[in-house]
């Protein structure tokens, strides 16, 4: 027995027989398949604000998911208590779907060895709280002795540590621990009358010695780099003129800017959307989707990455699903349930908020493999436009395929070379036609630093995003010139 089933069964007085006990209870009436998701998680957060603690807050989770699946149909419930007696009300709750399934056997459960993509440290207790707390003072004092004209630093740390346990009818057993890390550093900066409010951050699936690390490339602390980020960007919309409007070429950035791409394309590959026939790709496997320079792919099993996975939320090994290769679409992201529904295989994205919230189709990390290009070639190559290489976020329509992204830096592109710095900047555009117009695809890979948050159907997730820098020959560009 590890340590998650102790902690969140034994110690519960729950083992083997009462989880198949309650499982079997629930395909009596001729459900295909049925599922008990446990989870403990603790959560800690800590602000300043000018020097001063704002906020200190620790959370406890703890409950089961009880799910049971007939057809298209689900039936959910859930128990912030875990105990048998809770475990069994949860299920008759889940059960009282219509009975039209097949009444499918519960199998034995097979215990899972995946390979784990991080470690089970356990974040919270990795500093003290008086080590946090200079953390943050040490973030701000950095901050402000980069510059000046620095008037205003919010530092935030964060952390979580989460265990899960899965068993379901189809025999499905599995355990994970998951550690997640965050800060970040807000700054404002002011000069002659004019404010600019700009935040750098990272993270990952570890403990609070990551900031202390030096980021691969750099000569310093993660958190004296994070301050440092923060600063520079501030300072660059502090000079920034007002972006032109109208349609021209736009070069993306490596790294964050792949959330452009998390939006336009990632949503419309998952599993339900395609299922239902809402997405814009729905339909389309084996067709070009985008520009043959485009290889896409959804991987759950990058090294502590924020949005890895040991396991996802139905007990599915995380992995590296290619969705686009070469232009052409390969597949979708899949859960249990829209895969038994597709007749193909689930990918490991079925994801959940919490044992409160139903699994669904969900992005890991998605990015862009590396083309061929420099990104020196690709700022050359363009005579007017706009390279952005950070973005604040956007919003997407999945069934036309819609999306409109606002900038948070970006630069006029003048025969070939970076000028001037630009506020304002809209990007608008649809993301199939936008996806088909990228004419060169840099060699310069890079993933986001840890910040992702992944919003669907009012649940949150963790996430990673990424591509190399890469050019879309035209794009509508709202702005105020």
């Amino acid at each position: 027995m590890n340590s998650v089933e102790k902690s969140l069964l034994s110690d519960s007085h729950i083992d083997d027989e009462v989880l198949a006990k309650t499982l079997r209870s629930m395909m009596g009436r001729k459900v295909d398949y049925a599922d008990l998701y446990f989870q403990a998680s603790q959560h800690e957060s800590w602000v300043l604000e000018d020097g001063i603690v704002k906020e200190g807050s620790y959370n406890i989770e703890r409950g089961v998911g009880v799910r049971a699946i007939s057809g298209e149909k689900t039936g959910f419930a859930y128990s912030d208590e875990i105990s048998p007696e809770a475990l069994q009300q949860a299920a008759d709750a889940a059960k009282g779907i219509a009975d039209s399934g097949t009444g499918a056997t519960v199998k034995a459960f097979t215990r899972q060895s995946p390979i784990q993509v991080y470690q089970a440290v356990e974040p919270l207790g990795s500093l003290t709280q008086e080590q946090k707390i200079d953390l943050l003072h040490k973030i701000e004092a950095h901050a402000r002795q980069t510059d000046s004209r620095v008037k205003q630093v919010i530092a935030s740390i964060s952390g979580v540590y989460e265990t899960i346990l899965i068993s379901a009818s189809d025999g499905t057993y599995g355990t994970d621990i998951r550690p997640l890390v965050r800060l970040n550093c807000s700054v404002l900066v002011e000069e002659n009358g004019k404010r600019e409010r700009a935040s750098a951050g990272g993270g990952a699936r570890t403990d609070y010695s990551y900031f202390f690390e030096v980021e691969p490339g750099d000569n310093k602390a993660r958190y004296l780099a994070y301050a440092e980020e923060s600063v520079r960007l501030a300072l660059v919309n502090l000079v920034a003129i007002e972006a032109p409007a109208g349609t021209y070429p736009v070069v993306l950035g490596a790294g964050w800017p792949g959330v452009l791409l998390h939006e336009a394309v990632g949503h419309g590959l998952e599993g339900d959307f395609n299922r239902k026939g809402s997405s814009a790709f729905s339909g389309k496997i084996g067709q070009q989707v985008t520009s043959e320079l485009c290889t896409i792919v959804d991987d759950g099993t990058l090294a502590n990455r924020r949005g890895s996975i040991t396991i996802d939320d139905e007990g599915t090994p995380g992995q590296y699903n290619v969705l686009i290769e070469k232009g052409i679409l390969k597949g979708y992201m899949q859960d249990k349930h829209n895969a038994g529904l597709m007749g193909v295989k689930p990918t490991g994205n079925g994801r959940r908020e919490s044992y409160a919230h139903l699994p669904m189709p969900r992005m890991t990390n998605t990015y862009m493999l590396a083309g061929e290009s420099s990104p020196e070639d690709i700022i050359k190559s363009v005579k007017k436009g706009i390279y952005a290489p950070n973005f604040a976020g956007g919003q997407v329509d999945i069934t036309s395929g819609k999306f409109v992204f606002t900038t948070s830096e970006a630069y006029l592109i003048e025969d070939g070379v970076i000028t001037s710095p630009v506020k304002g900047a809209t990007l608008i555009g649809n993301g199939p036609e936008a996806m088909k117009r990228i004419s060169m695809v840099g060699n310069d890979l890079k993933l986001d630093a840890g910040v992702g948050i992944c919003g669907k159907d009012g649940q949150s997730i963790p996430v990673g995003v990424g591509q190399p820098t890469l050019k879309i020959d035209e794009m509508t560009i709202g702005g105020t010139q």
